[in-house]
C-alpha cells in the first residue's frame, strides 16, 4: 500500500495484534461513532510545535525529558495526583537544564496513556481462565468475569478522564504553578529532607540567586513570559487504534491528517510488524512518532521501518525509544546506532531504562531494581559516547506520589517493603525520589557529554 492509498481506517485491512475482542460489537460501533464526533483533545499545530522541538533534539541542541504513569488508572484520577507528578517532571526537566545547558522538552505519558500490551490474551488464576487486564480504558482489573469483559463505554469515560486530565495540565503550564520563581514549591513533602529532596533545594537556591540578579538588571517574569510557563505535552501508546482513528482529523491548515488524541504517540515493541495495522496506521498521521526499540529489533528492520515511518526524513518526526535492559545495551544498541547514522535518518534517541529491566520479586511484587535502571542510562549515554551520536532524551515510568514499586535507591526500598504502598495496576513506577535521583545522574551524564564536545572547557555546572 503506498503513501497516498492511506485513510485513517486502512488499518482495518492489515493483521492486528494487542486488540481485545469486544462482546457487543454493535456497543463498540456506536461508542466510535460517537468518540468521532467529539472535540479533538490537542490540536494540529501543538502537535507540529512539538515535532519542531524535537527536531532540535534530533540536531543536539535540546533534550527530551518524556514520563508518567505506567498505565492511568480511573480509581487514581484526581486533581492532586496530576499536580505532583506534573511538579516531578518540573523538577526534573530543571536538573536536566542545568546538567545540559539547553532546553528540555517535557512530554507527559498522561491524558490517555490507559491501554496496556500483555503477554498473553488470558490469565489463569486457580481453575478459572479470564480475559487479561489490559488498562481501565478496555476492562477491570478485578478478576472476575465481568470485570474483565472488554467495555466500549470504558472508551467514552477514558476520553473524559484524559480531557479533564489535559485542562489542569494546561492549568499548570500557563497559569503561574511553572514559574521559575515557584521552584522551591516544587517539592513534595515526602522528598524533602531526603537526600534527593535537599539536593534539589541547593539547585533551587542557585536559581533563586539567578532570578534575583536578573530581576536586578531588570529581567522579570512579567517581561519574559517564558520564565513564568512551560510548553507541556501529551503522549501515550497508540494501542486501540480504533480509539486513536476516531480522534484522527485533518488540520484546516495544511490538509494533513494528525491523530489528536495526543501530541505524540509512539509504537509498541510488540506491535512494530512492518506490515501490520499499527505501522500502517502511524504512518499516514503527521504527529511526531515514538517507536521503542528492544533486543529483538534488527538494524534491516529499523532501517525499513524509518523508511516507511518517515520517507522524507524530517527531523524531529520519529523518537527511537532504546528498551533493551541493562544486561543487553551494549552489545544490542551499537548496530542499530551505527545503522541509522549510516543511513542518515534523522532521529531522536531516548532511553526507555523501565521496561528491560522488569523481574518479579521473591515477594510476589513485580518490580524494578533502581540499579538496573541506572546501569542502562549509563550504558546508554556510553553507546552513543562511543558511536559519535546524540543521546537525546530519557523516557521514565514515573509518579508524584509515594509509592514503593522499585526496589533500591537512595530511600533503600528493599523487596520485603513493596508491599507498603504498591499502588500500580500494571508496571511499577519510581517515585518522585528515585526519579529526581535518575534526573541528577543524567545531568551528570549530559554534563559530560557537553564538556567531552567543548573539548573539557568551562561549562554549566549540574
Amino acid at each position: 500500500m503506498t503513501q497516498h492509498t492511506w485513510s485513517p481506517d486502512s488499518w482495518r485491512q492489515k493483521p492486528v495484534r494487542q486488540v481485545p475482542t469486544y462482546p457487543d460489537s454493535q456497543r463498540l460501533s456506536e461508542v466510535e461513532q460517537l468518540l468521532s464526533g467529539f472535540p479533538p483533545l490537542v490540536f494540529a499545530g501543538e502537535a507540529r510545535q512539538l515535532k519542531d522541538q524535537l527536531a532540535e533534539v534530533a540536531n543536539g541542541k535540546a533534550f527530551l525529558l518524556q514520563g508518567g504513569d505506567c498505565a492511568e488508572s480511573f480509581a487514581e484520577f484526581n486533581g492532586n495526583n496530576i499536580r505532583d507528578t506534573f511538579k516531578v517532571l518540573l523538577q526534573m526537566a530543571v536538573v536536566l537544564t542545568f546538567g545540559a545547558a539547553c532546553p528540555v522538552v517535557k512530554v507527559g505519558r498522561m491524558a490517555g496513556q490507559f491501554a496496556k500490551p500483555r503477554s498473553s490474551d488470558t490469565e489463569t488464576q486457580g481453575n478459572v481462565e479470564l480475559p487479561a487486564y489490559r488498562g481501565d480504558i478496555v476492562n477491570a482489573i478485578e478478576f472476575d468475569e465481568a470485570a474483565r469483559s472488554p467495555d466500549p463505554d470504558r472508551l467514552l469515560r477514558a476520553y473524559n478522564q484524559a480531557a479533564a486530565t489535559l485542562n489542569l495540565l494546561r492549568a499548570f503550564a500557563q497559569g503561574g504553578l511553572a514559574d521559575l520563581n515557584q521552584v522551591h514549591r516544587w517539592n513534595l513533602q515526602f522528598v524533602s529532607g531526603s537526600p534527593q529532596g535537599e539536593r534539589y533545594d541547593e539547585l533551587a537556591q542557585r536559581i533563586d540567586e539567578s532570578l534575583a540578579f536578573m530581576r536586578a538588571c531588570g529581567i522579570t517574569s512579567d517581561k519574559v513570559p517564558q520564565m513564568q510557563e512551560t510548553d507541556f505535552y501529551t503522549s501515550h501508546e497508540a494501542l486501540l487504534l480504533n480509539y486513536e482513528q476516531a480522534f484522527t482529523r485533518v488540520d484546516s491548515l495544511s490538509g494533513d491528517w494528525y491523530d489528536c488524541s495526543a501530541h505524540m504517540v509512539w509504537i509498541g515493541d510488540r506491535t512494530r510488524d512492518l506490515d501490520e495495522a499499527h505501522v500502517e496506521f502511524m504512518r499516514g498521521i503527521n504527529n511526531p512518532i515514538g517507536l521503542k526499540c528492544g533486543p529483538s529489533m534488527e538494524p534491516d528492520e529499523l532501517l525499513k521501518l524509518l523508511d516507511k515511518l518517515n520517507p522524507r526524513n524530517e527531523p524531529g518526526r520519529i523518537t527511537l525509544i532504546s528498551r533493551m535492559g541493562a544486561d543487553k545495551v551494549q552489545e544490542r544498541l551499537p548496530q542499530l546506532v551505527r545503522a541509522v547514522q549510516k543511513s542518515g535518518h534523522s532521529v531522536v534517541w531516548s532511553c526507555d531504562p523501565m521496561h528491560g529491566n522488569t523481574l518479579k520479586a521473591g515477594s510476589g511484587f513485580k518490580t524494578r531494581p533502581f540499579d538496573k535502571i541506572l546501569s542502562e542510562v549509563k550504558s546508554f549515554f556510553a553507546v552513543h559516547r562511543a558511536e559519535g551520536s546524540y543521546a537525546g532524551g530519557v523516557h521514565f515510568e514515573m509518579t508524584g506520589q509515594d509509592v514503593t514499586e522499585c526496589i533500591g535507591g537512595a530511600q533503600a526500598i528493599s523487596e520485603d517493603r513493596l508491599g507498603d504502598r504498591y499502588n500500580t495496576y500494571c508496571d511499577p513506577r519510581l517515585n518522585a525520589n528515585q526519579a529526581l535521583e535518575l534526573a541528577f545522574l543524567t545531568a551528570q551524564e549530559l554534563k559530560a557529554d557537553r564538556e567531552a564536545k567543548n573539548g573539557g572547557g568551562l561549562a554549566a555546572a549540574s
